[in-house]
């Protein structure tokens, strides 16, 4: 699986996808529930980011789909379909810049991560108004064990590979570790709230 990211900051301001990932089938009336596709390489993912997950109680693997505006590498569904969880880690050492302004420094990869989170809320909602807020400090380290986290609520854009309208994004990121993005699916945000709430730390980076 190649997660390698390659940033250009023109592609940044258009809010093009962070990281390219294998494409697995791509999703469909008939994906499958039990599926296990590219679990292994996922579980690879979390640990080189110092991160653990689990799966939260109520929800079933099924296969990533080949999404053309994020690319994602685990995926789980609820009973009833009315939320997906999609995952994308991205460990920094495989973050590559390629930085083409001759008048300044290529930026850190340990400090882009307010970028890259407004990129990737721009891309899943077309750029429409997205509420966001970042999580106090002491949140992001009880919730997450992160540097920083943010998390942003808005209806998703056409382009994107779900049958569900609206989109929570949190993402996460611990100082020479990694960047982190778990995306929640669903038509109705009351109904599912109860598990995007007790689900909000299936992944989150090992304490240090």
């Amino acid at each position: 699986m190649n997660v390698a990211t390659r940033v250009l900051p023109a592609l940044l301001a258009l809010g093009l996808p962070l990281g390219a990932a294998t494409a697995e089938p791509p999703l469909g009336e008939d994906r499958p529930r039990q599926a296990e596709a590219g679990a292994s390489a996922f579980e690879r993912l979390v640990a080189e980011a110092g991160m653990v997950f689990r799966v939260p109680d109520g929800f079933q693997p099924v296969a990533p789909g080949a999404d053309p505006l994020f690319s994602y590498e685990r995926a789980l569904i609820n009973g009833d379909g009315s939320l997906e969880i999609r995952y994308a880690v991205r460990p920094l050492a495989r973050i590559i810049v390629d930085y083409q302004d001759p008048h300044s420094a290529t930026p850190d990869p340990n400090h882009m991560f307010p970028l890259m989170f407004q990129s990737v809320v721009g891309l899943l909602s077309n750029g429409r108004h997205t509420p966001s807020r970042e999580y106090p400090r002491e949140e992001a380290r009880d919730r997450f064990n992160a540097d920083w986290a943010a998390a942003a609520v808005f209806d998703v854009s056409t382009e994107l590979d779900t049958h569900h309208q609206q989109a929570l994004v949190v993402a996460m990121h611990k100082s020479k570790l990694a960047d982190a993005y778990v995306i929640y699916l669903f038509d109705d945000y009351q109904q599912v709230k109860p598990q995007i709430n007790a689900g909000l730390s299936s992944l989150r980076f090992v304490a240090q």
